[in-house]
């Protein structure tokens, strides 16, 4: 099943397991039938398989532990990056799933997710929660030190317009950094406003999920998009 059908029967199957947050394959799946701009992924259960999606999204890629009893992955060895080959692959797999049953032995794996590695951009990032009074509350701003130290971000309430997106890219005190700054290229505005408007739409459809972080998204010069380098989707 693909498209918003499967979005509704991913989110029923985590359900199900008692799960309040979507693994990260599923997140990536239900986001892509909303045409938000996921990295190339693929869910390993051998390194055999992880090997064979490596080839097929092409190198460098990511490979990440999923585990629905993992939150913090880097914490148990659970992530690596930068792989480029298909021995690299082979022993980051062997390396992660050692790492975390030491560190995680009780913990369910599901698999080993393999990615994409996403280029280098402007790290942005996009959010959304679904707030008691207010419905669908979305969140743009500039990653890292912007959001984390400097709360710098702007907020409207679904559903967001064009209009409304547009705005948002204006309001955060670090703008200036979207239009190319001090030999930095323009970023691609128009690739962010689509992302906005449409987790907009993905709240408004999608009563039973709570909460979205899309942290980060790597925003590339005007006329070659962004993409998201990691997604979280919490559900109720």
């Amino acid at each position: 099943m693909s498209g918003k059908d499967g979005v509704k029967q991913i989110i029923e199957n985590a359900k199900k397991e008692g799960r309040t947050k979507l693994l990260e394959h599923e997140a990536y799946e239900v986001l892509k039938a909303y045409d938000l701009p996921v990295p190339k992924a693929g869910l390993a259960r051998s390194v055999d398989e992880a090997v064979k999606l490596a080839n097929k999204i092409g190198y460098p890629v990511v490979l990440k532990i999923v585990s629905p009893d993992i939150v913090h992955k880097s914490d148990v060895g659970g992530v690596k990056i930068n792989l480029r080959s298909e021995e690299d692959v082979k022993r980051a797999y062997e390396e992660i799933m050692k790492s975390v049953k030491e560190k995680a032995p009780g913990a369910k794996i599901t698999g080993i997710l393999v990615q994409e590695m996403v280029p280098e951009g402007l790290e942005v990032i996009v959010g959304a929660t679904r707030d008691p009074t207010f419905g669908p509350v979305l969140l743009f701003g500039l990653g890292g030190i912007f959001v984390e130290v400097l709360k710098d971000v702007s907020f409207r309430i679904a559903p967001v317009t064009r209009y409304d997106a547009e705005s948002m890219l204006t309001e955060i005190k670090a703008a200036k950094l979207l239009e190319g700054y001090r030999g930095m290229p323009p970023r691609d505005k128009e690739a962010l406003v689509k992302i906005i408007m449409n987790l907009s739409k993905f709240m408004e459809e999608q009563e039973s999920v709570s909460d979205v972080d899309l942290n980060p998204i790597m925003a590339f010069e005007v006329g070659k998009g962004a993409k998201i380098a990691d997604a979280r989707v919490l559900i109720k």
